[in-house]
């Protein structure tokens, strides 16, 4: 089955389908918000939790690693899992394991047990997610996706900079227990809200499992994303990580051997065919490179730079959170004014900006200051999340919408640990360039402005994108049509 050139629209019949549209882009955010304040929170608490398991910080480390593997590998089968067993299905029991598992991670006694419960997690994250996404392009009107997708996009930011600050919070005034337990209340309500709100919609034709492909990617997934993040934590020899990359590189190449002559592979590569596809994916992932290396960069720059604690470090941060919020409120009316291909352009040059100016903070540049730039660089960074979660389903039929939202899935898992894996490597280089074994300042500035590169890097891909791209998700620009088609309908 191929991508089709056109998004079926859902249509809304009732009352209760109105509410549900409107519901929905909650429902999913809240899952997403989950998923992404888990995989940062745990970090912060990570020296409590060695204290209480009897062993070291590092080796404790396996308990993030594990959850990151786990997600890697099973987040390309989500698409199929959506199309086989239904959506709604596997996303209500995708938010009951990971809440479950949530509480099992709690409850860990040994090491053991909290890798187990934390694969689990990973598993049950990586299912969550992506088909949550596709309930979301499955339900909502084209002319609501922006705004829907402006709503979708704040979890993703708000996660990795809530997570360090309430994780701190909670390690110092209650217990590390908390910061999985948080999870219980979150799970029940998203739980009842799908079965109130979400319809089972299903294909009539259900794709037989690519177990071939299913393995290479897998393979290939978890090796890069271990081997980026293993760079980011220094714990690995360099001959191992060079190994595991390029085990990666190669089975993602039989990956593609295959795709070719496999009828239903799970990742669906002739999407790529696509122009607004394929370049919101690289060129967003281009910017995604920010997602995960800013929030390293700045715990570098903040606690071991300015020597600040990781609870005060992480309220300066919170600062990002706060501009993806208000842009909450301008992202469609701008995008909707000025079309995505100018958007993402100029926005991709602001939001890398915005990245780079943090390497010119120094223990003297005043907090607010800082706070304001950081609120600032949010914001512009939300609108460019916005315009090209929208942008990357604009041209995908509702038939491939699954496959879609697996293939994006899998691109951003890919990207975050990219950009915390190339900070990583920066600081590295630098430090070795200048001969010190310990991190300066001068190290954390290079990191910054290196990743600011690579997000402005985007700007040549969505360059590339037609004048009128993403125009059917506009409302005004359907109007304008239709009033066109009137007027030579009576000549």
């Amino acid at each position: 089955m191929s991508a089709q050139p056109t998004l079926q629209a859902p249509s809304l019949n009732s009352p209760d389908d109105v509410r549900a549209a409107k519901m929905i882009p909650f429902i999913v955010g809240c899952a997403l918000f989950m998923q992404m304040l888990d995989a940062t929170v745990v970090a912060t608490a990570l020296p409590a939790m060695a204290r209480a398991l009897g062993t070291s910080p590092v080796r404790l480390n396996v308990a993030i690693t594990s959850y990151l593997l786990a997600v890697a590998v099973f987040v390309p089968i989500s698409g199929w899992a959506a199309d086989r067993f239904g959506a709604r299905r596997v996303f209500i029991a995708a938010i009951a394991l990971f809440t479950l598992s949530s509480i099992a991670c709690a409850l860990s006694a040994t090491i053991g047990q909290l890798v187990i419960a934390r694969v689990v997690q990973g598993m049950a994250g990586a299912m969550m997610v992506p088909v949550g996404r596709i309930i979301l392009l499955r339900t909502v009107p084209k002319k609501d996706l922006l705004r829907a997708m402006s709503f979708l996009s704040m979890p993703a930011l708000l996660g990795p900079v809530i997570g360090p600050p309430l994780g701190g919070f909670l390690v110092t005034y209650a217990s590390w227990h908390w910061i999985f337990l948080i999870n219980i209340p979150i799970g029940i309500i998203g739980i009842a809200l799908v079965m109130r709100f979400v319809k089972d919609v299903r294909l009539d034709k259900k794709p037989p499992l690519d177990w071939v492909g299913f393995l290479l990617s897998a393979v290939c997934m978890a090796t890069l994303v271990s081997g980026f993040d293993a760079i980011g934590h220094g714990l690995l020899p360099l001959p191992v990580l060079a190994g595991m990359i390029a085990i990666g590189i190669v089975c993602g190449l039989l990956y593609y051997w295959h795709s070719k002559y496999t009828a239903a592979p799970i990742i669906d590569l002739s999407l790529m065919r696509l122009p607004t596809f394929s370049i919101s994916i690289t060129g967003g992932n281009l910017c995604r490179f920010a997602v995960g290396a800013t929030p390293f960069l700045l715990a570098m720059l903040l606690q071991v730079g300015f020597g600040l604690s990781p609870f005060s470090a992480g309220l300066i941060t919170f600062a990002s959170a706060a501009g993806a919020l208000l842009m909450k409120f301008v992202a469609t009316p701008i995008v909707m004014k000025f079309g995505f291909r100018r958007v993402l352009m100029i926005n991709a040059l602001l939001t890398a900006v915005f990245v780079a100016i943090c390497a010119t903070f120094t223990p003297l540049t005043p907090v607010w200051l800082m706070i304001l730039l950081l609120l600032i660089g949010g914001f512009f960074r939300s609108l460019q999340f916005t315009g090209v979660n929208t942008l990357t389903y604009a041209d995908i039929s509702s038939e491939a919408m699954s496959r879609a939202s697996s293939f994006a899935a899998m691109a951003q898992q890919l990207a975050i640990s990219l950009g915390v894996g190339v900070a990583a490597f920066t600081l590295n280089m630098s430090m070795t360039l200048r001969g010190h074994a310990s991190l300066d300042l001068q190290d954390v500035a290079n990191g910054f402005i290196v990743v600011g590169l690579f997000t402005a890097s985007s700007f040549f891909f969505f360059r590339r994108l037609a004048p009128d791209a993403g125009a059917q998700l506009n409302s005004r620009h359907k109007r304008e049509k239709k009033a066109e088609e009137m007027e030579h309908s009576e000549e």
